[in-house]
């Protein structure tokens, strides 16, 4: 005698529908509609949706996907620069002469002292022809790629702010009444930083890679006129002392390390950089004003 065949789950979600199908990990009778397929098996809707990582956890997962997240924002920042000063002046690319735009943002000792502070800043990802903006951008990737992912986001920020904020003290220093812009003291103080990372770590930083080109850099800085030495020199400055701040405490090299708990060494390698950056801002204020 022929059994009839037994009836067929029907579907948790469409209870019209009969279904074959269990979602692999609640077990439940789903129909076609309703699962979606997994890595293993297949999951209903709810299943999936549990699965998936939190808001928080999605974040997360795509900031460790981004080593060296800063560097890029901080390029960035530079070619967009770069293009919206071209717009307004397309001789601009070649680097002959300052246009209107350039002139608005570029470091100027008189202006900085009537009270355009912001020229510090801004001064700092102006950079005039596309040769000038090409070094520094493939330098600043290149030790943004050692230096970001040692230290982590916020103190490399802070090295490259301090930087930044030193090579235009030492600008404004030397020659407070020129034009200037640049992210080239930003990158020497990173140069500077990576020679002492080195240094620290008990590597001789002149005979790798990273020592001469910090030494063909300032050959460059003394030997073509135009380019600002004070503000090379100045960064420079600023990211030997912020270098010494982060690699001393946890040096290698016995006998020029710094003996601190983490917490203590942690609290220097921010507090350093920061004082860095309040002293070359008040240096920079100070040449400003010698520039009558």
């Amino acid at each position: 005698m022929d059994l009839p065949p037994p009836p067929l789950p029907r579907c948790t979600r469409h209870p019209e529908r009969e279904t074959g199908r269990l979602c692999t990990r609640c077990a439940n009778p789903y129909c076609a509609n309703c699962l979606e397929q997994a890595s293993v098996g297949s999951l209903c809707v709810d299943c999936r949706r549990a699965a998936a990582p939190s808001a928080r956890e999605r974040v997360t997962f795509w900031n460790a996907a981004q080593p060296i997240l800063v560097t890029k924002i901080l390029i960035a920042l530079n070619i967009a620069v770069f293009f919206w000063v071209l717009a307004g002046d397309f001789d601009y690319a070649t680097g002959s002469g300052v246009g209107p735009r350039a002139r608005d943002i570029a470091l100027f000792g008189p202006l900085v002292d009537s009270g355009e502070w912001y020229r510090i800043i801004t001064s700092g990802f102006l950079h005039f022809g596309l040769l000038h903006i090409g070094m520094n951008m493939f330098l600043l990737f290149q030790l943004g790629s050692i230096l970001e992912t040692g230290v982590g986001r916020g103190r490399y920020l802070l090295v490259y702010v301090a930087s930044l904020f030193g090579g235009a003290a030492g600008a404004l220093l030397l020659d407070p009444t020129s034009f200037s812009g640049g992210a080239s003291g930003a990158v020497f103080g990173l140069m500077a930083t990576a020679v002492v990372a080195l240094k620290l770590s008990g590597v001789n930083p002149w005979r790798t890679g990273l020592g001469m080109t910090l030494v063909i850099n300032l050959v460059i800085t003394f030997a073509i006129p135009g380019i600002s030495i004070g503000g090379h020199i100045g960064g420079m400055l600023a990211g030997f002392i912020c270098g010494w701040a982060l690699y001393a405490p946890n040096a290698a090299v016995t006998r020029l390390r710094w003996d601190m708990s983490r917490e203590q060494a942690k609290v220097v390698s921010i507090l350093v950089p920061t004082l860095v950056i309040g002293v070359a801002f008040v240096l920079c204020l100070a040449g400003a004003a010698q520039s009558y």
